[in-house]
């Protein structure tokens, strides 16, 4: 964690203590440490897995963890009191809980900053047996969670230059979660996750790291189509392309319980493929293996890459899943290797018009040479889409939605239930304003994968446009703790989902993490701005906007409002409001 971006960034942050810790191993010291390692293996623990935690740090009485995501820490923290609450015998372990949403400074495994300073005197002011949040945790959920808080009013505490709102739950307090006619609890996450890094290519020719890439990024669809396994997108497995990194960190840094890792070594139309499956926890071989094949013979291995670490987790596998990872959606290798390239350079972080002709090129080679490919159509279809944003073809944008449209429908045609003829149809269709039909194609691409993060932060995208906020917060929170590398594209829609709420707070919060990130955005700064207007932050609104305009000096809100396809006028207007409380409005 060597580069800014890393070093930093925004997370919720849960403080735990035990009540009366000194007192209780004054008493009987042998007891209480046997029931505190007792709560801990059978409640803390397990409960900060299911929510996608990440223990920082156990500290005798207390513990630190962290999670990417304030919905998941805050159903965390009272489902440990909760359980606690119901025990018959908890050996005298009671605790208080703190959590925040706010900056963490990295350093090697540890977390510090004002985030993880806040959250430790929110703590020390939670009721034993109950949690206490900070305001913008509060804003954050809402209603959401079905947990109602109490407001706390206004306290100062020390170490803290300002006086923090806070708010509290406890279980004697909450109502008895619902029963009868109550929407059935939804399937926790699987118990394994896994990220599938980059396969090094060995082939001695820089040309061919398309080729390894590629196969890395087929196995990550493939065990994507597994309902028993978590699978991290290809943009935070790639993030450590080339780098010599203690794999147990990676697990650490993308919550996943298991590593696939190997090479590709290319020889004329010989390949051969080592891979090992290594669990996180202690850096354990679970499975490798070795393949020397024919190149015709690579979709073949590829699926037995698949299946062997499905039974080597022993995570049990339907006939549908099973037929979905055999469907590779073309028996021509030329075909698939052009489709590879042009995979490559969708995902390619510096895409400009040079990358985007080449990728177009490949696209409609492999379409020229097995004319029956829906992925090969779906994916130039996306590239046309992105020209529609771009302009990289100088064409006008309606014509490079055409275009997009035109292949889409075809991708369709040939494969009904592809995934990424879905999931491109969806996110053209969103352009198009034609919601509904993109959530129904969205609905199909993901029955065949859940974990496809694009597919979540589109539905999010959507659920924006139609007012669906909660829904789209809950989508958003999914695709970024299956690409939490990519985060930084899902946090300004994140923000919006918070901000159409009328949570400011959160809003103000998220969109400072994504100016942080992307260093020239002018749309994150212009959210940011009205944000702050809302919060009579004016002369920081100011300051944000003047940012904005040296960035884009040609910047027009509405007609960026526009394109968002907002269907209910009052959230355009909520935007509209919090620049003109920053005497902004007349400037755009």
């Amino acid at each position: 964690m060597d580069n800014e971006r890393v070093s930093r960034r925004l997370s919720a942050i849960l403080a735990a203590d035990i009540v009366g810790y000194s007192r209780l191993m004054a008493e009987d010291e042998s007891a209480t440490l046997n029931a505190l390692n007792r709560h801990r293996r059978e409640v803390f623990d397990p409960c900060v897995s299911r929510h996608n935690g990440r223990i920082v740090k156990l500290m005798g009485d207390g513990a630190l963890v962290e999670f990417l995501s304030v919905s998941n820490a805050v159903q965390c923290a009272t489902e440990i009191q909760r359980t606690m609450a119901d025990m018959d015998d908890a050996g005298g372990i009671s605790l208080r809980i703190g959590v925040n949403l706010g900056d963490v400074i990295l350093q090697d495994d540890d977390i510090f900053g004002d985030g993880v300073n806040v959250a430790s005197r929110l703590e020390q002011l939670a009721q034993p047996g109950g949690v206490c949040v900070s305001s913008v945790v509060q804003e954050s959920v809402g209603g959401r969670l079905g947990i109602t808080f109490q407001d706390g009013g206004q306290v100062s505490v020390k170490n803290i230059d300002r006086a923090l709102r806070v708010y509290h739950w406890h279980p004697q307090d909450a109502p008895p979660p619902p029963r009868g006619n109550a929407k059935p609890e939804k399937p926790r996450d699987p118990g394994y996750a896994i990220a599938v890094l980059p396969l090094d290519n060995m082939s001695g020719d820089p040309e061919q790291e398309y080729f390894s890439d590629g196969i890395s990024e087929d196995i990550i669809t493939d065990l994507s189509k597994v309902s028993g396994l978590t699978v991290i997108a290809r943009n935070s497995s790639f993030a450590y392309k080339g780098r010599s990194i203690d794999l147990r960190v990676v697990g650490r840094e993308l919550g996943v319980t298991h590593v696939l890792e190997g090479s590709v070594r290319r020889a004329g139309q010989r390949v051969r493929i080592t891979a090992q499956l290594i669990d996180t926890k202690d850096g354990s071989h679970v499975w490798a293996d070795r393949y020397d094949r024919d190149l015709t013979d690579i979709f073949a291995v590829q699926d037995e890459v698949t299946l062997e670490i499905v039974k080597a987790l022993k995570v049990s596998l339907s006939s549908r899943e099973r037929a979905n990872i055999a469907d590779v959606g073309t028996s021509n290798i030329e075909a698939h290797e052009d489709y590879m390239r042009m995979r490559g350079f969708l995902f390619f972080p510096g895409m400009n018009a040079e990358g985007w002709r080449k990728a177009v090129a490949y696209g409609e080679r492999a379409i020229a040479r097995d004319p029956g490919y829906a992925d090969a159509y779906g994916m130039l279809a996306l590239m046309h889409l992105l020209d529609y944003h771009n302009r990289w073809s100088g064409a006008p944008s309606e014509e490079a939605m055409q275009k997009a449209d035109t292949l889409v429908r075809r991708s369709l045609e040939l494969g009904p239930e592809n995934i990424w003829s879905n999931n491109a149809y969806a996110a053209i269709a969103r352009w198009q304003g034609k919601l509904d039909e993109a959530v129904q194609a969205l609905d199909r691409a993901m029955s065949k994968s859940s974990d496809y993060a694009m597919g979540w932060f589109t539905r999010g995208e959507i659920e924006i446009a139609q007012g669906k906020l909660d829904d789209a917060i809950e989508h958003l929170e999914r695709a970024i703790r299956l690409d939490p590398s990519f985060r930084h594209q899902f946090m300004q829609f994140l923000a919006m989902a918070h901000f159409l709420k009328g949570s400011f707070e959160t809003a103000a919060l998220f969109l400072k993490e994504r100016v942080f990130l992307v260093k020239d955005t002018d749309i994150g700064r212009a959210w940011l701005a009205s944000a702050l207007g809302h919060l009579g932050e004016v002369e920081e609104a100011r300051q944000v906007w003047q940012e904005m305009l040296e960035i884009n000096p040609a910047f027009d809100i509405r007609t960026r409002l526009a394109r968002l396809t907002l269907t209910d006028p009052g959230h355009e207007r909520l935007i509209l409001q919090g620049l003109e409380k920053a005497g902004l409005l007349a400037d755009s």
